[in-house]
């Protein structure tokens, strides 16, 4: 289970980077209508869209990705707590 667990955690760990490039992309004029920024664009919006449908963006600003993010980071806590009662229980 060590493996399956730390497999996730890396993935949910690179999704979270993959975001901050998103974010940081949005601060760079023209960064986001490159080939680059389309890629990007397909992994992260489907996601984010989910959030953006419960929390607007507030004037200029969008805080869905930092919303987004905290997500992922407690979705990665849960694993873990769930994985380490399977673990302890067993031992």
């Amino acid at each position: 289970m060590g493996l399956v667990l730390g497999l996730v955690e890396q993935a949910i760990t690179i999704y979270t980077v993959v975001i901050f490039i998103y974010i940081i992309m949005s601060w760079v004029p023209g960064a986001r209508e490159s080939q680059f920024g389309a890629f990007f664009a397909a992994i992260c919006e489907p996601y984010l869209e989910q959030f953006r449908k419960i929390i607007p963006p507030l004037g200029m600003i969008d805080i869905s990705p930092i919303v987004a993010i905290l997500a992922l980071r407690m979705a990665a806590i849960g694993l873990e707590s769930i994985f380490g009662m399977f673990a302890g229980g067993t031992m």
